[in-house]
């Protein structure tokens, strides 16, 4: 009497990853390419990650929650505390932690070439090695931006930050055009518990629609304006209005600290503005698969950045 083979299905596995960094580091970008679709917002920009986005990667029966956080700098207002206590709570609350750190930064900051982006992106990194050392959390160390460095330059460096006695193991990666990224995200799916998929196999991220299309307009506006605007613009969704053609109606105030910045956002004839909701719409009908009928309003308001409600509408502590 022959014995049918076991059948029953492999065990999946999921769980959560958090990528920590200073700003600018990349994060998103790695996000993004992890997943395989635009899960968040990338400009020239830093500190453009205001909350932990998560975006859904899956690798063979493993399903990894990429949990891209705010960028860890040294805060100066409520909004900046809340960044950071946003960042440390995703990577509290993960299976593994990833400390992305812009490699030519880190090299660049204590030489005569480096700027003074670079000298305060080391002074974050440092402030985050510090963080992990005190939260008695291992890291996986992923030097990012290694395009057409020095081997030798790059090990040296690996070596430098890897006796600080917080990370676990080193990747070597280029966010951008994907070089190591496999390897690192075969070993974050290492990491995950046997568990069901806690998404639905399709989904690449958790952001509500309304957060989603704030993201996508504050992206755009930061591409048109990054010379020219400082951090004090943010995009409320204020209608998200489905059609009965189908299409969605989404009402949005770009909102400034200024009357001196509205001119900016404008534009001459409101060709920027134009542009900025334009640009907004063709990547949103792409995204939600349906016609996309945007109307963007420029709002002045010295104090936006201290209200509760926008705290809460994009997932911060008002407290923090």
């Amino acid at each position: 009497m022959s014995v049918a083979p076991d059948t029953a299905p492999l065990a999946t596995r999921a769980g959560f990853a958090a990528i920590i960094g200073a700003p600018n580091a990349g994060k998103s970008t790695l996000t993004n390419r992890l997943v395989g679709a635009k899960v968040s917002i990338v400009t020239q920009k830093v500190q453009t990650t205001r909350f932990p986005v998560r975006g859904v990667a899956i690798h063979g029966d493993t399903q990894v929650v990429l949990v891209d956080t705010p960028g860890i700098f040294q805060p100066r207002r409520k909004l900046d505390r809340a960044m950071i206590r946003a960042a440390w709570g995703g990577a509290e609350d993960a299976e593994i932690i990833v400390h992305l750190v812009d490699s030519v930064a880190e090299l660049a900051a204590p030489t005569r070439e480096g700027s003074p982006a670079d000298r305060k992106a080391a002074i974050d990194v440092e402030s985050i090695v510090e963080g992990l050392k005190a939260s008695g959390k291992k890291a996986i160390l992923a030097l990012n931006k290694i395009d057409g460095m020095r081997r030798d330059t790059l090990l040296g460096l690996s070596q430098r930050l890897f006796d600080t006695g917080v990370y676990s193991e080193v990747f070597m990666i280029s966010a951008a055009d994907g070089a190591g990224v496999d390897d690192l995200k075969a070993r974050l799916a290492l990491a995950m518990p046997e568990s069901p998929w806690l998404y639905p196999a399709d989904q690449t991220a958790d952001l509500p629609a309304r957060l989603l299309a704030a993201e996508i307009t504050r992206e755009k506006l930061y591409l048109r304006v990054h010379e020219e605007l400082p951090y004090s613009a943010a995009v409320e969704t204020t209608k998200f209005e489905e059609r009965k053609d189908g299409g969605v109606r989404i009402e949005q105030n770009i909102y400034v600290e200024r009357e001196s910045q509205r001119p900016i956002i404008l534009g001459k004839g409101g060709q920027t503005v134009k542009w900025i909701g334009q640009k907004a719409r063709e990547e949103l009908c792409e995204l939600l698969d349906r016609p996309v009928h945007l109307f963007l309003h420029v709002v002045v308001d010295e104090k936006w950045a201290d209200k509760r409600e926008f705290y809460g509408d994009v997932g911060l502590d008002y407290d923090a």
